[in-house]
């Protein structure tokens, strides 16, 4: 398949991931429909979990939630997971084009009820497969520091930790993604 035929299929990607746990999901990319889901989703999870994903404080807002579901397909894609059972979003994993060219960056955000279910590795997972059929090589994810157990999960599923050159209180995550020769 040529690139131009992959991106244009990105946008309709839709998978069905079974977590650890048990979880069943539905991913797909969002959309502005999403956006009073995405709101109540957003006012599920903690300021803490909220804090390391945006890595600021941030409060739930409408504006926040039109971020996450008005995105530009062709640079970004908000990948929400929802739940089979309720069809209630569990979790959000976005996937940007970096500045450096065939780089990927990837944020993940799991409703704070729940966490610890396989959830946010199903979902870091999916935005590297999504990465990867965009045709990036590398995946980078940024963190706080203090985030100690996204960068344990982060560093199980392959990626490499290193400082932030400007800033200490920050980690960079990077996976190179696999291709067939």
């Amino acid at each position: 398949m040529e690139q131009n035929e992959l991106t244009l299929l990105l946008p309709q990607w839709t998978s069905k991931l079974t977590t650890r746990s048990g979880a069943s999901l539905r991913v797909r990319p969002a959309s502005p429909e999403d956006r009073d889901k995405v709101g109540k989703f957003l006012q599920s999870v903690d300021a803490g979990d909220l804090r390391f994903r945006f890595l600021s404080s941030v409060k739930p807002s409408e504006a926040i939630a039109r971020i996450l579901t008005d995105v530009d397909h062709s640079k970004v894609e908000d990948l929400i997971a929802f739940d089979a059972n309720d069809d209630s979003i569990a979790a959000t994993a976005m996937i940007a084009e970096s500045d450096s060219p065939k780089v990927a960056e990837a944020a993940v955000l799991v409703r704070s009820d729940l966490k610890n279910r396989g959830i946010g590795w199903a979902m870091l997972t999916e935005a590297c497969n999504y990465a990867q059929a965009k045709g990036f090589r590398r995946i980078d994810c940024i963190e706080s520091s203090s985030n100690l157990k996204a960068i344990e999960l982060e560093e199980e599923q392959g990626f490499v930790a290193r400082v932030h050159p400007g800033n200490a209180t920050i980690t960079i995550l990077s996976k190179s993604l696999a291709f067939d020769a």
